[in-house]
């Protein structure tokens, strides 16, 4: 029994070798009848063309030859390189079309056409054998990669972004013989270039059926601040001030004018910063200004626009009044008569010093600025009072310090004539801070200091001409000049000048002891509008500018 059941286990082994090597040569079998129908097509000559059922794209080029292959897919390019390509900007009728072919489309992979003669040639048997079979059941598509040119793109969309460059302009109010007019909005576009170029760029690379196509370009659009509704709530007065300008030469006068022009007209949102630089600069003849005194270094001296404080300092008590956010405020470098310490407000386009404020408000202001004959500038401020009919505010100038000048300065110069002599008053020093004062039901609820200011002191300063051939004359003006006292400058500089006995001079006096800093009495109430007058200007030989245009400081 033993001895059968090894028999039959031997049979089985072997049995199982045969069946293996018969599918093994089955096989080889069918490959070499594979093989042998390839030599049959290479002797009927197909072996240079591409296998039936291959396609580059949407191209059918089975049974082509690589070249021609390659000359259908360039001609189905041509073909879809003339189709419309629309792209759509902020609405609907804004719509523009170009080709792919004005964009310059490219045939990224021209050697696709080798693979696809090479399918089905290459590899083992095995593999060669799959990949025909499989084309007598579904179809072998390729890529066919494309693109735009990068920079014609660019060059169309720059060319449009001209046609998007539109600020959006708010609602705006105007006053109009005294009557509010409301001027409607306009939208504002932008065209985003970058985002439009890579939305065109991948609606061909990325997937394009190569039939027109709609491209969205990124427009942003900024629809207007305001609307009639809003801005016909603009009706009460919030706060107002008024400063006079009569005592002023006539260019400076023109200034105050002009910049009062200027700054004058402007809607302001909720939330908006005005800034007096941006809408009154530059200073310049084409903008209106004229030469007129102003501040520099402690000095005296012409420049345009002389005189435009005035505009700032005035339209900054209108601000104060209407409880709007001051953000930026600077006092002048010496002080100024025609408001009080610390409610003055300069300004100054060389350094950068502005006004500015915030609508700290739910709704649109308006101001309006005016001159009227009489030389007097007044500011108001419009909007929607919300605030109770027993809030009042009131503001309190509070000088701190007072420091008088105790010297002159004369300053010789040799390129001037004996006898010309240019005077600049004193300047007394100031250290002073404005309060606010907030009462409700006429009983104070609150009181809080809202600026600190200094002033610097600066003594009276000539400028006197030594340079003559007399030397009588010139050792007279040497001895005025030693004695430190431009009265006495004045005296020999008018004899010159008139041709008459020259003054003895008197010694020079000794140096009076430095007085001490001026004690101030308590702050007092504001007094009623109109606002303080400014003081009489000095003679011609003195001036001082009562508003500085405050230029460069030391």
């Amino acid at each position: 029994m033993l001895r059968e059941a090894l028999y039959h286990k031997s049979f089985g082994a072997a049995r199982a070798g045969m069946l293996l090597s018969f599918a093994a040569f089955l096989s080889l079998f069918l490959l070499s009848g594979q093989d042998a129908q390839a030599g049959k097509r290479a002797r009927a000559g197909d072996t240079q063309t591409i296998p039936k059922g291959i396609y580059i794209g949407p191209v059918d080029v089975g049974g082509l030859t690589a070249d021609g292959a390659r000359a259908k897919v360039d001609a189905f390019l041509e073909e879809a390189g003339g189709v419309r390509l629309t792209l759509k900007g902020a609405d609907e009728d804004d719509v523009q079309g170009v080709t792919p072919q004005a964009l310059g489309l490219k045939w990224n992979n021209p050697d696709i056409t080798g693979e696809a003669f090479d399918y089905g040639r290459k590899g083992n048997a095995v593999k060669r054998y799959k990949e025909l079979k499989d084309l007598e059941h579904q179809t072998r598509k390729l890529p066919l990669d494309v693109s735009l040119d990068e920079a014609a793109v660019r060059a169309l969309l720059d060319e449009n972004a001209k046609r998007y460059e539109q600020k959006a302009v708010n609602y705006e109010l105007h006053r109009v013989n005294g009557q509010f007019e409301i001027t409607s909005g306009q939208t504002g576009m932008e065209l985003d270039v970058n985002t439009s170029l890579d939305r065109i760029m991948k609606t061909v690379s990325d997937g394009w059926d190569f039939k027109p196509a709609e491209i969205e370009l990124a427009v942003a659009v900024q629809e207007p601040k305001g609307g009639k509704a809003e801005l016909e709530s603009v009706r009460d007065v919030l706060g107002t001030y008024t400063t006079s300008y009569k005592t002023s030469s006539a260019a400076r006068r023109a200034n105050v004018e002009n910049g009062c022009r200027l700054a004058s007209d402007a809607t302001v949102y909720p939330g908006e910063e005005y800034s007096v630089l941006e809408h009154i600069t530059p200073f310049t003849e084409a903008n209106g200004y004229k030469l007129a005194g102003s501040y520099l270094n402690g000095q005296v001296v012409d420049s345009l626009g002389g005189g435009i404080c005035q505009v700032s300092t005035t339209l900054y008590n209108a601000v104060l009044r209407a409880e709007l956010n001051v953000t930026e405020r600077h006092n002048h470098s010496m002080i100024v008569g025609y408001v009080s310490p610390s409610a003055d407000a300069a300004i100054a386009e060389s350094s950068g010093k502005d006004f500015k404020f915030v609508n700290n408000m739910d709704t649109p202001v308006y101001i309006e600025g005016y001159t009227t004959e009489d030389k007097k500038i007044t500011f108001v401020i419009y909007g929607k009072e919300v605030r109770d009919p027993d809030h009042k505010v009131s503001f309190e100038s509070e000088t701190l310090e007072k420091t008088e000048p105790d010297s002159e300065v004369i300053n010789a110069n040799a390129s001037l004539p004996a006898g010309e002599i240019h005077v600049q008053s004193a300047h007394i020093g100031y250290k002073a801070q404005l309060w606010k004062v907030v009462t409700e039901k006429d009983v104070q609820v609150s009181r809080e200091v809202i600026n600190k200011s200094y002033y610097q002191m600066v003594p009276r300063t000539a400028t006197v001409g030594t340079a003559t051939a007399d030397p009588s004359a010139a050792e007279r003006i040497s001895q005025a000049i030693a004695t430190g006292s431009i009265d006495q400058v004045r005296a020999v500089a008018d004899a010159i000048r008139a041709g008459a006995a020259l003054p003895q001079v008197a010694p020079p006096p000794e140096a009076p002891a430095p007085a001490p800093a001026e004690a101030v009495p308590a702050p007092q109430p504001e007094a009623p509008q109109p606002a303080q007058e400014p003081q009489p200007e000095p003679p011609a030989e003195e001036p001082v500018a009562v508003d500085p245009l405050e230029s460069t400081e030391e």
